[in-house]
């Protein structure tokens, strides 16, 4: 086991991480941007270091500064935990050139899968069924545009190191091609350092299915069941759920399966996510694999009774899973993000000062959060505040149970909105009552009720 883990990460994940390690007696080392001197994990860590200025490229990007300080403090193992260098192989390839661990998959499967058009072939390969579209980055606007009129519209622009819902937009029509190529290839290169992308078929009205798996370094993968993440502004998660409301329980069964069969196919080891789409036939399409621990692991944890940090950490640290059948869950869990922005404003961040925090109590209630009294929201980064996940026997009593955790979170500061009220207006819309929603829902409500 390690003594030393150096979380390369920052807000609610990074403090989320540290306590999963604190649990295990293992000593934590946290980084930080001058953004983040004062922040809840960096208080809480047995130590942390300095790694640059607020831009992340001069901090949490910043491989160099985060391997240095790995070494300076006596780290065995980095944890990324979600984004940043969570999936970047070359940063795992470097810890391991320098004697750290990497709690992640392999170098060769971040490869594999890590590049979003390659992961599309390697699955296609290996039996699960794919949309049409490209399996390799395109050289260029001429040959993108080209796969796009060979595909048929609509289609959607991916960035291939992308992630998160970030880097893509669906193009209607061929004559609005060549901009939205150029602004996912700009954006793509400014948020992931990376500017290819690759086109794949559109669907317009879909589910957003993903498979929590779980593979250790001895042949074992698992999965922990489905999660439903339909609900969606900007391909930006907004609510997750487990399981899947109002699909066929042998629908979602096959769908795990197949992110089991995908994840054994390369070799997996560690937490990871097989994100599918399902459309109105109830057909499912494999549309990436997410090579880290997602942002909405709580609510998977809530029904299974597992702690997937503390899953990363022992099967990095060469463990077996201690379960070869894949484990039972039980109830109904659900998950809300709440980001500092503001609904009434095209959902503009708010970046303030936060007077007042008080989070939710109750029965199966959780909070995972790194906001406190005093606290200074940096703009440098994503506006995300808190995870509010809720637990229940059945669906109704979970929705309940988070209305009722949502009224009591208080978040109050200068300047500062927050997402809850239009959270609220989700969890209240009769298609998601009835577990009818797709990845439209937002655009089909229209103007927030707030």
């Amino acid at each position: 086991m390690f003594t030393t883990v150096l979380i390369a990460n920052r807000g609610e994940i990074a403090l989320r991480i540290a306590r999963t390690c604190r649990d295990l007696g293992i000593r934590t080392v946290a980084v930080y941007s001058t953004a983040d001197r004062d922040s809840a994990v960096t208080r809480f860590a047995d130590e942390s270091v300095h790694i640059g200025p607020p831009a992340a490229k001069y901090s949490y990007l910043n491989e160099a500064a985060i391997i240095e300080a790995a070494l300076r403090t006596g780290a065995e193992a980095i944890h990324p935990g979600y984004g940043f260098l969570s999936e970047d192989p070359l940063f795992a390839e470097a810890c391991e050139a320098h004697g750290i661990r990497f709690i992640g998959p392999p170098t060769d499967v971040l490869e594999r899968l890590g590049d979003k058009a390659r992961a599309r072939a390697v699955m296609a390969e290996a039996g699960l069924p794919v949309l049409p579209g490209s399996t390799f980055a395109a050289h260029g606007a001429v040959e993108a545009k080209q796969a796009a009129d060979r595909i048929g519209y609509p289609v959607m622009i991916k960035a291939v190191a992308g992630g998160g819902g970030r880097g893509m937009t669906m193009v209607r029509e061929a004559r609005d091609f060549p901009r939205a190529y150029e602004g996912v290839r700009s954006d793509a290169l400014a948020i992931f350092g990376d500017g290819r992308v690759y086109v794949e078929r559109a669907l317009e009205t879909t589910r957003h299915v993903e498979v929590q798996i779980l593979a250790d370094g001895h042949g074992t993968v698992v999965h922990l069941g489905a999660r439903d993440c339909s609900p969606q502004r900007r391909r930006q998660k907004l609510v997750e759920e487990t399981p899947p409301p109002g699909l066929p329980d042998e629908l979602v069964e096959r769908i795990c399966a197949a992110a089991v069969h995908g994840a054994r196919s390369v070799g997996y080891v560690g937490a990871g996510t097989f994100e599918f789409l399902v459309d109105e036939k109830l057909q499912f399409h494999f549309m990436e694999a997410n090579c880290r621990l997602q942002v909405e692991h709580p609510v998977t944890e809530l029904v299974s009774g597992i702690d997937l940090v503390r899953e990363q950490i022992l099967v990095a640290a060469g463990a077996r899973l201690g379960y070869r059948d894949h484990p039972a869950t039980t109830g109904v869990a659900i998950e809300c993000r709440v980001n500092a922005e503001d609904p009434e404003h095209g959902f503009r961040p708010t970046p303030g000062t936060i007077d007042e925090f008080l989070p939710p109590g109750g029965p199966f209630t959780r909070v995972d959060t790194h906001c406190f009294a005093g606290m200074r929201i940096a703009a440098e980064y994503d506006p995300l505040l808190a995870k509010v996940a809720v637990w229940a026997p059945t669906r109704p009593q979970a929705i309940a149970r988070m209305e009722r955790a949502l009224s009591e979170l208080v978040i109050r500061g200068r300047g500062v909105s927050t997402t809850v009220g239009f959270l609220r207006d989700i969890l209240g819309h009769p298609l998601f009552r009835d577990a009818k929603h797709t990845t439209a829902l937002v655009e089909q409500m229209g103007p927030t009720r707030r």
